[in-house]
């Protein structure tokens, strides 16, 4: 083929995809502009968001928020074809959560996420087979981290090793990122995998890239784009090439690991996470319906991995960053750490309750951090009464979490960074209803028990033995990135030791 044929073959073909966009964007429009029957009492909204906006910027939770003040709480937007309710502020939202959780149990089946997954894992499962995988992950969890100090030790293992290569940075401006999620990812890996990796480890590093790199591409508006027009989007080029990619290739990463399991599986000792599924597969053989099998493991390993690293990493970010950013408080800490820690030996999670200024400080931390600003949508299971308001079976329905963290009725100080909001007036430690962080219900986040372990051991760790600062240069940032997980901006610290 010449060069002549070739320019012509690009020019034509991209002129076709430029088609193929208009007609998608023309089709989307019409369908979206009219007006579809709805229900009297059917929360207010706009009729329509732009779609060019919609398509190009997404509705995050900011937008949510401008819309909330508008039409209340409650309040209905178009995305394309489908009418979605968003719920905010601390009432609703635990009306929809908790007290009228089982009306709003299930979450909808996402197009991209569900080829992705091959209809697998825990986070997009309904029903009795959610159930049976949610219970099973919940037990393993709890057995790991009560049944002794394993998960405790591991974690211990770890924050000596993040210390050490941040002692080797010798007081040196360094951008923390990489090395915490390293740290991180390894507690999960060996809760999973029964096995840390090495920081050198070419595959483990894919992996932590691979799964980073998705997190950020799933809810940008492009990708969301996809759950709106599957059908086109399969045949036009854009992010869900790349997402789809790569949980192609962290899937078959997972499954090496389960195969390695299998050689030496033992139905009398149980190592890790794989070896307890592989174990449930062969129990519940007969029932079908509950999905313990390969290939499901595969994914539901995929589902905690990503659940477990990106928000603790972020979250541990944040701290740092605060605490460079309010050198009062970090002075704070340091002086509850010496009173009940000290120096001459590592933390452990039975100082927690003797540190509830520390402890606060990390709550303050994932409040005003709003790591996940906007929670996985559900669907309603049957019509349901919300706030006066009729919600019709199989609506989609997506609380804010940012709108209950920052709720002005719920928190004293709701924009600023303030541990006081987790203590009471003798200085202990106060648990606060409204703390969202995780979610709430029946489908909360199934490794806070784990994530908070890891958030107090890292934390006092790296506060016993270095007092952070920022280097010389530009103020440091304390405005978030990111869509689904709100991380901080890249930033280098001055680690200086104790």
């Amino acid at each position: 083929m010449n060069i002549s044929t070739m320019f012509s073959s690009t020019i034509l073909s991209w002129c076709d995809s430029k088609i193929v966009l208009l007609f998608l964007f023309v089709l989307l429009l019409l369908i979206s502009s009219r007006r579809k029957r709805i229900r009297i009492n059917f929360p207010p909204g706009p009729w329509v968001i732009p779609l060019l906006q919609d398509v190009l910027t997404g509705f995050d939770h900011h937008a949510a928020d401008k819309a909330a003040k508008k039409y209340g709480n409650i309040f209905s937007v178009w995305r394309g074809c489908v009418k979605i309710v968003y719920v905010s502020g601390f009432q609703m939202v635990h009306e929809v959560l908790v007290t009228q959780g089982d009306n709003f149990l299930d979450r909808p089946v996402s197009p991209l996420y569900n080829e992705a997954f091959k209809g697998n894992g825990i986070s997009v499962s309904n029903g009795y087979r959610w159930r049976r995988q949610r219970h099973f992950s919940v037990s393993h969890m709890k057995s790991i981290g009560n049944g002794g100090r394993t998960m405790e030790l591991n974690i211990l293992k770890e924050c000596a090793l993040l210390c050490g290569a941040i002692q080797e940075e010798q007081g040196g401006a360094f951008d923390p990122h990489m090395k915490i999620n390293h740290a991180v990812a390894n507690v999960i890996g060996f809760l999973i995998f029964g096995k840390c990796f090495s920081s050198n480890s070419p595959d483990f590093q894919a992996l932590l890239n691979l799964s980073a790199e998705s997190v950020s591409l799933v809810h940008t508006p492009l990708a969301q784009l996809y759950d709106m027009c599957p059908w086109i989007m399969r045949r036009l080029p854009g992010p869900h090439e790349i997402i789809l990619s790569n949980y192609s290739k962290l899937a078959y990463f997972v499954r090496k690991q389960i195969e390695i399991h299998k050689k030496d599986w033992d139905p009398f000792y149980h190592r890790d996470f794989v070896d307890s599924y592989i174990g449930e597969i062969d129990k519940r053989r007969k029932d079908t319906e509950a999905g313990f099998r390969v290939e499901n493991l595969a994914y539901c390993t995929l589902d905690m991995f990503e659940a477990g690293t990106e928000t603790v990493t972020s979250t541990l970010r944040w701290a740092l960053l605060n605490m460079i950013k309010y050198p009062v408080i970090q002075e704070e800490v340091h002086s509850e750490i010496e009173r009940v820690v000290g120096r001459s030996r590592p933390p452990c999670l039975a100082d927690r309750v003797y540190m509830p200024y520390t402890n606060a400080v990390l709550h303050e931390t994932q409040r005003l951090g709003n790591i996940l600003p906007m929670n996985t949508p559900r669907v309603a299971r049957r019509d349901t009464t919300l706030g006066g308001y009729l919600i019709p079976q199989g609506t989609m329905v997506i609380t804010s979490l940012s709108s209950v963290l920052h709720d002005k009725s719920e928190w004293e100080t709701p924009l600023q960074f303030n541990p006081y909001h987790f203590l009471d007036s003798q200085g202990s430690f106060r648990k606060r209803e409204a703390f969202f962080a995780f979610s709430a219900g029946k489908r909360m986040c199934l490794g806070e028990h784990l994530a908070q372990m890891e958030l107090f051991l890292f934390f006092t760790s790296l506060l016993q033995r270095f007092s952070f600062s920022s280097p010389p240069g530009p103020e440091l940032s304390l405005e978030a990135q990111g869509t689904a997980v709100m991380a901080p901006r890249p930033f280098k610290v001055h680690a200086s030791p104790r």
